[in-house]
Order: structure tokens, then C-alpha cells, then sequence
């Protein structure tokens, strides 16, 4: 294929004033593309699978604003519900029956889930699950995993993934040790290590908290018996296990990890896809548990916009979408086609690449593989990865800025548009 440069001016004019306006110029580090060198390209708007930035080029998405965008961008069902919704008003403030409605959709869904509260973020959502397994079981230690992000919140900013990876930054200063002292760390995929800390700390640890499919390391898949493993441990020493689906909730299944991989754990935190592009996020499980939270209960959290109509309008029209026969069915072949078609690019240009998807997320690394854990993942060639993204938005292809972020289907997209994906794959790989 014909690689004709794309212009970025208006891009690079308004990243220029933006970093004089926002710290690095953004809103959230990643976009900022520091470890994939050059400077983002500025979003004018989206639509479907694609993207139009400032300066008029086209791209095929896969970061899908991270994950929420499994229908495809502004799908003309969600905004017209959101444009109906608007006219009643943008925020309540006060309880409304569009809270019901996506409450027993997500309960109806998610195993875990007998009681849920809405929250705004992914961040939210695993602060207050964090409150809450700590009430319930009177403890104060957490296990988490090396490389999953559960949200900048100060108790799990460490060994973090997602931008902190990216970044390559140790944990963030401004966090005071008091914060991550009872926080335990474990490499994703250990057994082991997880039944040590447990040992070491017996009748201390509150429970276990996992992306149980990792997204914010790159994509890394659980190994055979990993979560089920988990689930005997923590119920051995009397702690909760809590899966973070902010990524994998209604994106690998319509019932998340947890329906996919059929391990039931006590707790779970959503986001993305339930608010269908719109900022939101969850928590919930047992009724037991979720009766702790106030007002129910005497563990507190509030929040002014926590289940705001707008949000909850495209979330309940996002997972009837998702419920129309044949739509996972569809994601799990077109994302297979796109990993496979990659890889197998990568073995013919003779690169050293491994990867792999699970219904609508995938990833590749710069690395021989296998990639079991963070640790396994920072092999990766950073470098090379970095040349591979430039040379693939280029060519008209939109991808997550970082070696270590997974990236997302939909819907929208089209065999036409990965058949030109791992062609204009081949065509970088074949020059890197």
C-alpha cells in the first residue's frame, strides 16, 4: 500500500497551546503519545469505527475512548436516547426510575452482582469497593497485582499499570507511605506468591483485587486455573475476592470474566461499556456486602452525579444493543481475525511478536513471549513498538499509545477494515 504522509498542523498548533493550558497538554497521560514519540493527533469528531481529527485525516479506532465504545461511536440508537434524555435534563441530583432500569440489567447480567452502586469513574468505583471488603472483614490489607490499575486512587498506586507504566514512573510522589503500607503486591499469575502473602499475613488481608483479564499491562490473559485458584485461596483465609471488570465487564462477555471463565467472586467494579461512552462507573455483589453501604449501612460514599441521566440512558441503551442475538459472536470473530492476522504478519516480516484476544480486547508485544505477567511484558521492545504505532497511524490506523494498554473492537468495525488494518500492518512491519 501507498504510505502518503498525513499532516498534523492544526493538531501540532493546538497540542503546542495546550501545553501551556493543561500539565503535558492533556487531560490523561497516555494521550499525550510519550512513549510512542511524536506529538497526538487532535480529535475533531468519531463516528462507527473511525476517527476525523483536525486536520481532516481519517483513522480505523481501536482504543474506542478505552473500551466504551463497543457499539461503535455515537451509535445513532444511544444518541437519539440521548437526545430524548437531554430534554429532561442533564443532571437530577435525585434518585430516578433510569437507575432501576440499569441496575437490574447489570444485576440480571453479572453473576456477582445481587446489590450495585453507581459511581462516576472506574477510579470511584474501586475506592468504594476498597472501603467496603476493608468494613466487611474488618481488615485492612488488600493483595493486589503487579502491573493492574485499579484507578489513580493513592492505595493502589502500586506496581501500577496503565499510564504509570506507560511513563515508566515508580509510584507517584504526593502518595504517602501510610497509604500503600497495607497495600500487598504479587506478580499477576502466581499462585504462589499470592498463598506466601497470604501466610505472612494471616488474619490481615481483606481480600484480592484483579483485572482478571489484564488490560491496563498490555492484554494478558489469566493462565489455566489462575482465577479459580484465587477463588480457593481467598475463601481458605476468609477474604473477598474482587474482580475489577472496568475493562472486561460486557466487553469479553456480556456478563464479563466472570461469565466467561465461570469463577463467581464476592465483589466487582464496572465502568466503560455500562455508560456507553457517557463518564460512569459501578460497584457491587453480594446483598450481605452491598448492605454496608450508606445509607443502608455506616460505610460512606456519595457522589452529586453518581448515576446522573445521561449516563444511564446510554448504558441502558448501549446493553440492549448488546444483548441482539449474534453481537458477541460477531466481536469474538473480527477481533480473532485482526490478532491473528497481525501475528502472523509479524512471523513472515520476521519480527519477534506475541499476543493474543479474548472477544473484544487484544494485544501484541514486542517480545518472543509468553507473556505471563508485567514482568514478562516489560521485556517488550518499547522502541520498536513506538515506530510500529507511528507507522501504523500514518497509515490511517488508530492505536492505543502505549506498549503496555490493550486495545478494543467493536461492533462497528468491518472485515474491509481489518483486512486494511494487517495491510498496512505488513506494510510497516516489512520496513521497521
Amino acid at each position: 500500500m501507498v504510505n502518503t504522509p498525513i499532516k498534523t498542523t492544526k493538531s501540532q498548533e493546538i497540542f503546542a497551546a495546550a501545553q501551556n493550558l493543561m500539565p503535558g497538554g492533556v487531560s490523561s497521560p497516555v494521550r499525550a503519545f510519550k512513549s510512542v514519540g511524536g506529538q497526538p493527533i487532535v480529535f475533531d469528531r468519531v463516528k462507527d469505527a473511525y476517527i476525523w481529527d483536525v486536520d481532516g485525516n481519517q483513522y480505523i479506532d481501536y482504543v474506542g475512548t478505552w473500551g466504551p465504545a463497543i457499539c461503535g461511536h455515537a451509535h445513532p440508537e444511544v444518541t437519539a436516547a440521548l437526545r430524548e434524555a437531554l430534554e429532561k435534563g442533564t443532571s437530577f441530583g435525585a434518585p430516578s426510575v433510569l437507575e432501576n432500569v440499569l441496575a437490574e440489567m447489570v444485576i440480571d447480567a453479572v453473576p456477582s452482582i445481587e446489590m450495585v452502586r453507581f459511581v462516576n469513574s472506574g477510579t470511584e468505583a474501586c475506592m468504594g469497593v476498597l472501603r467496603v471488603m476493608r468494613a466487611f472483614t474488618n481488615r485492612d490489607k488488600i493483595i493486589k497485582f503487579e502491573g493492574c490499575y485499579h484507578g489513580h486512587a493513592d492505595t493502589f498506586l502500586v506496581k501500577a499499570g496503565s499510564g504509570v507504566a506507560t511513563l515508566g514512573l515508580p509510584d507517584s510522589p504526593g502518595v504517602p507511605k501510610s497509604a500503600t503500607s497495607s497495600t500487598l503486591t504479587a506478580p499477576y499469575n502466581d499462585l504462589e506468591a499470592v498463598k506466601a502473602l497470604f501466610e505472612e499475613n494471616k488474619d490481615e488481608i481483606a481480600g484480592v483485587i484483579l483485572e482478571p483479564v489484564v488490560g491496563n499491562a498490555g492484554f494478558i490473559a489469566p493462565d489455566a486455573g489462575f482465577l479459580e485458584g484465587l477463588r480457593e485461596l481467598t475463601h481458605e483465609y476468609g477474604a473477598l475476592l474482587v474482580f475489577d471488570e472496568v475493562m472486561t465487564g460486557f466487553r469479553i462477555a456480556y456478563g464479563g470474566a466472570q461469565e466467561k471463565f465461570g469463577i463467581t467472586p464476592d465483589l466487582t467494579t464496572l465502568g466503560k461499556v455500562i455508560g456507553g461512552g457517557l463518564p460512569v462507573g459501578a460497584y457491587g455483589g453480594r446483598r450481605d456486602i452491598m448492605s454496608l453501604v450508606a445509607p443502608a449501612g455506616p460505610v460512606y460514599q456519595a457522589g452529586t452525579l453518581s448515576g446522573n441521566p445521561l449516563a444511564m440512558t446510554a448504558g441502558i441503551k448501549t446493553l440492549e444493543l448488546l444483548q441482539k442475538p449474534g453481537a458477541y459472536e460477531y466481536l469474538d470473530r473480527i477481533t480473532k481475525k485482526l490478532a491473528d492476522g497481525l501475528l502472523q504478519v509479524a512471523k513472515e516480516t520476521g519480527h519477534a511478536v506475541c499476543g493474543g484476544q479474548i472477544s473484544a480486547m487484544f494485544g501484541l508485544f514486542f517480545t518472543s513471549g509468553p507473556v505471563h505477567n508485567y514482568e514478562d511484558a516489560k521485556k517488550s521492545d518499547t522502541a520498536k513498538f513506538g515506530r510500529f504505532h507511528r507507522g501504523m497511524l500514518e497509515r490511517g490506523i488508530y492505536l492505543a499509545p502505549s506498549q503496555f494498554e490493550a486495545g478494543f473492537t467493536s461492533l462497528a468495525h468491518t472485515d474491509e477494515d481489518i483486512d486494511q488494518t494487517i495491510a498496512a500492518a505488513r506494510d510497516v512491519l516489512s520496513n521497521l
